[in-house]
């Protein structure tokens, strides 16, 4: 049925004007409301204001102007069934067909640091999803939309043949519940917070992009991003390279959550979402060296998260080897073209700034939800032996502590001089990530801080971290056999301290 009559009631005004004049240049009729309605007229565009067709004025500063009968008549009647345009016309109501209208910012709100209860709830639009879910109920007769991007497409679709064709009104219709959906549960979650977990879990997510594949290529994937997000990966500016894969998005996660937990300048390398190599030190070039040592074979085909702008010496270096992302606040403008040369090397600016809110992932029929596991700087570690770490043991220590908390358990990290040099992770044994460890730092683990992500159950996980060389621990002790284990510390002379925290990372 062609398109005679559109009603138009936008917060997001982008487009809006353009679309509206088009429209009217076909011939057909606008009513419209509020500012929009101010907008139009003022741009020399004819529309009629919703209280003119209703008869009824706008109430409440505001709050009631659609919800009437002329209105929600005029969209909801079917015009396939002949008794619906027939109360029609014996009521007055003229159909409507065609309804444009976005809802209030509510989002954009509540994300001001200033924002009250009383200006977050005067922006709950009601009568703008009453209008919305009429329209793409009724889409066999009317077409809704809510997105400006669409502007064009609708209007050309009227042009060619004066209606909106049933595929794209279906097409719309779905796009209008899903924006209704994920504003209610804005909505709900903010009046929800700070009350627990909700008895029934809604959240709602926008599509980033489909990505070429999951994990392995016969997986199908896709990145969504939460609405409003406006810090850690999914904010990120892509500034060269090929598309993010499925795995490129979790390593790279990883390592930027990573990183933004070191003081600055540090680098931190990322195989297969464990840590492979990390450091600190007076350059993004000297942090990305030692870095790479910690181990040159995993780091080939890796993940690099930078805290601090990359400079050409970093960029160099790192254009030494065959990279898939590297993630930074910023770079040097020379910097930036050394790592373009690299084809399909993905680089990506990000906000130094990690939000911290919940984890999600799925299990068979369901969800595991939890809150994220904050920073942790060991700051609160008491000492249970009889040796003092020394300053230099209690930075490293502190520096492991942070890097396991990163590492898949089961954990151990040793550590020197703020350089990871061995990383044993996701053992089904901690002897064995104790060794693991070990094997990789080699020579290196000669007077290193050992880092255990949860408690030494027995004493042989320590001995043999004392064995490779580590001179220091840190763990968050709980174990039942805690004094086994630091009496074992005792005899071998070693400071050890307990954090009290545990940080599996399953």
């Amino acid at each position: 049925m062609a398109v005679e009559r559109a009603l138009i009631s936008v917060s997001d005004k982008r487009g809006i004007v353009d679309f509206a004049r088009g429209l009217a240049d076909l011939g057909i009729e606008i009513i419209s409301s509020g500012g929009t309605a101010a907008l139009l007229i003022e741009a020399g565009i004819p529309a009629r204001k919703v209280a003119d067709v209703t008869g009824a004025p706008e109430i409440l500063g505001g709050r009631v102007k659609t919800i009437h009968p002329t209105i929600h008549g005029g969209i909801l009647a079917d015009r396939r069934k002949p008794e619906h345009l027939n109360e029609l016309r014996e009521r007055g109501i003229s159909r409507i067909d065609l309804v444009v209208t976005n809802l209030y910012p509510f989002e954009a709100t509540i994300a001001k640091t200033d924002v009250s209860d009383d200006d977050a709830v005067e922006n709950i639009d009601i009568g703008g999803p009453a209008m919305v879910r009429a329209a793409a109920k009724n889409h066999a007769s009317v077409a809704v939309v809510v997105d400006p991007s669409r502007y064009e497409e609708v209007l050309e679709q009227i042009k060619a043949t004066g209606e909106v064709d049933p595929v794209t009104r279906r097409e719309l219709a779905v796009e209008a519940f899903t924006h209704t959906a994920a504003y209610d549960v804005a909505i709900s979650n903010w009046l929800g917070r700070g009350q627990g977990w909700p008895q029934q879990l809604v959240f709602s997510a926008n599509l980033r992009q489909e990505l070429r594949y999951g994990e392995n290529p016969h997986q199908h994937a896709a990145f969504y991003v939460s609405p409003g997000a406006a810090r850690g990966l999914a904010a990120a500016e892509q500034l060269h390279g090929k598309e993010l894969s499925y795995n490129n998005i979790l390593d790279t996660d990883a390592a930027w959550k990573l990183v933004l937990e070191l003081v600055p300048p540090a680098v931190a390398i990322i195989k297969h979402s464990n840590p492979c190599g990390v450091a600190l030190a007076d350059s993004v070039e000297d942090a990305y060296r030692r870095a790479y040592r910690c181990d040159t074979t995993s780091a080939f085909g890796g993940i690099v998260a930078c805290n601090a702008p990359v400079t050409v010496a970093a960029a160099e270096a790192m254009a030494e080897i065959f990279l898939e992302v590297v993630i930074a606040p910023s770079y040097e403008p020379d910097a930036l073209e050394i790592l373009k040369r690299k084809k399909n090397l993905r680089l990506l600016q990000a906000e130094p700034v990690v939000s911290h809110g919940i984890d999600m992932r799925s299990v068979a029929g369901g969800l595991l939800i939890q809150s994220s596991d904050p920073a942790d700087d060991a700051g609160d570690a008491k000492v249970v032996t009889r040796v003092q770490p020394t300053e230099e043991q209690w930075s490293d220590l502190r520096f492991a502590w942070t890097v396991a908390k990163h590492v898949k358990s089961n954990a151990i990290v040793l550590a020197k001089d703020g350089i990871a040099v061995g990383v044993g992770a996701g053992q089904m044994s901690r002897v064995e990530s104790t060794k693991l460890a070990a094997m990789r730092a080699g020579d290196r683990a000669s007077g290193t801080a050992c880092a255990s992500d949860a408690f030494f159950p027995f004493r042989d996980g320590l001995d043999a971290a004392v064995a490779a060389g580590a001179t220091a621990i840190i763990q968050p002790g709980g174990s039942v056999r805690d004094d086994e284990v630091i009496a074992a510390a005792d005899e071998h002379g070693i400071p050890m301290v307990f954090t009290g925290r545990r940080h599996f990372r399953h």
